[in-house]
């Protein structure tokens, strides 16, 4: 086992205790108002089980993981500043700040901690991440600032799956109350919860007792819904919004510098897929789903619905995983394999999408539904806001939906949930493979680097074979804002935690 930790230890090098401040070339103003525009408002508050990437962005402002990942997707301490894995790597210790408060004044404890973690844990708490760390297997407090994990197995990915902004660390005393509701609002994040106005505003107010001295900058952070993004770019314009997530290519490729604005455009991990229902009886058929992704030109779905803006991907979209494309089935797309796989079945089905984010779900659908008509097959499209979509995909009520799914650092951390027979959303994805299982399983635990990027191309060349989903294109994250918005840190991840290092120059 020393041969494990000592690749854990390597693997997560980068983790150094501390975290500092982001240097600026410029001492950074405090106060203001920071005015952020997103398509959608937040669909409540509990940072555990809500998807929709709205209210994941903004819930990242409140609660925060014991780590984080930084712009280059390596592992940072967060609330835990250190951690340590046993010889046998079996366990893991992680000392917590000593005088972090939680948002009501509560001091936060490894109490706190072994609650969160045991939530996300429980079958009946329906956490979204809930499969990404069902490799603990308890979790101890021994003293105020100490939690130790056991493990079922040694694992490479528990340090990035605690990174998760969906693990972020609740106060125990929240046991019994709702966490969607308003008034349970308290992490320990750099803003808090100050009032909200359904469907026009959150607004957040700097956390005056941050750990981590000197931030946030700004007094406030007021998040508006604007539905339309062109809209969103008028307010820019107008002086009406500092700052927006953008999700739109056609609105964020008419951003210029001579325009007062700026674009930070990072390629993301987020990938745009078309995903079937297996459970249903026309995706049983393994020879109607490859039909379909024989069939699909992903490139035509990638430029006719995001102009160009993004990269047909396979499964795996963080870089170093990706398996060449010409070693991907269907790839290249192939309208008579498509037929023979099809011969005289006759397909219809209907697929969701949702008409705000991504705005370009549903040109996508419609896209994919004039391709799939060339070898006969019927699709129905059916639009939704993203709030019943999210409902409609959780409960995997749907034939097929295209979706735009968040990447993870790691790919294990992508895959788990979906598509391991246990995996909390392997319901949505309706498909149980054992060879998923035991692929899964031989990640999760291959510490040789290349031994490991060997297993994820393995996957992904099985997935694609197998087509349970069609798998499109990644994108990029879009952020613009004023050229007085400075200190803002990108990633390739659908978050906008930067903001706690961002200020007004003016």
């Amino acid at each position: 086992m020393k041969k494990v930790l000592l690749a854990l230890v390597l693997l997560f090098a980068a983790a150094s205790i501390g975290n500092a401040i982001p240097t600026h070339a410029q001492t950074p103003k405090t106060g203001g108002t920071l005015v952020v525009a997103q398509n959608a408002d937040v669909a409540g508050f509990d940072p555990h089980t809500i998807p929709a990437f709205p209210t994941v962005r903004a819930l990242g402002l409140i609660y925060e993981p014991l780590v984080t990942v930084d712009e280059n997707l390596k592992v940072q301490p967060a609330l835990a500043e250190s951690w340590k894995f046993s010889d046998d790597a079996l366990s893991l210790t992680l000392k917590l700040r000593k005088g972090i408060k939680f948002h009501n004044g509560d001091t936060l404890t490894s109490a706190d901690v072994k609650y969160t973690l045991e939530r996300i844990l429980d079958e009946k708490t329906k956490a979204l991440v809930r499969a990404n760390l069902a490799g603990i297997k308890t979790v101890a407090a021994p003293d105020e600032n100490t939690v130790i994990l056991t493990l079922n197995n040694p694992s490479v990915v528990i340090l990035t799956a605690l990174a998760d902004p969906n693990a972020g660390i609740v106060s125990a005393k929240s046991a019994g109350t709702d966490l969607t509701d308003q008034k349970n609002v308290n992490g320990t994040g750099p803003f808090k919860f100050e009032s909200w106005s359904p469907g026009e505003r959150l607004v957040l107010a700097a956390n005056k007792s941050y750990w981590q001295p000197g931030l946030p900058y700004l007094d406030k952070v007021e998040i508006r819904v604007i539905p339309q993004e062109s809209s969103t770019l008028a307010a820019l314009r107008a002086g009406e919004v500092n700052f927006a997530v953008l999700n739109d290519p056609t609105v964020a490729t008419l951003i210029k510098p001579d325009a007062g604005l700026t674009l930070t455009r990072v390629p993301a991990l987020a990938y745009h897929v078309l995903q079937f229902n297996a459970a249903r009886d026309v995706f049983k058929d393994a020879t109607v789903r490859q039909a379909i992704s024989c069939a699909i030109d992903r490139k035509e779905v990638l430029d006719t619905a995001a102009l160009g803006e993004g990269l047909v991907t396979g499964p795996n979209t963080i870089p170093l995983y990706r398996t060449p494309q010409d070693q991907l089935a269907c790839y290249k797309p192939d309208l008579a394999k498509a037929k023979q796989l099809l011969g005289d079945k006759k397909v219809s089905f209907t697929v969701i999408a949702a008409n705000q984010e991504p705005p370009t779900a549903v040109n996508e659908a419609q896209n994919i539904a004039d391709q799939l008509g060339k070898i006969g097959i019927t699709v129905k499209i059916e639009s939704m806001d993203l709030d019943t979509y999210v409902k409609r995909w959780l409960a995997a009520d749907f034939d097929a939906a295209i979706a735009l799914n968040g990447g993870r650092a790691d790919p294990h951390l992508m895959f788990v949930r979906y598509w391991t027979s246990k995996g909390n959303l392997n319901k949505v994805a309706g498909y149980t493979d054992v060879m998923l299982d035991d692929l899964l399983a031989k990640g999760e635990r291959e510490t040789d680097a290349a031994k490991r990027l060997a297993v994820y191309q393995d996957l992904e060349k099985y997935l694609v074979a197998q087509a349970p989903w069609v798998w499109l294109y990644v994108g990029y994250e879009y952020r613009a804002m004023q050229a007085s918005v400075k200190g803002y840190i990108a990633t390739p991840l659908a978050s906008i935690y930067g903001l706690r290092s961002t200020y007004l120059d003016k």
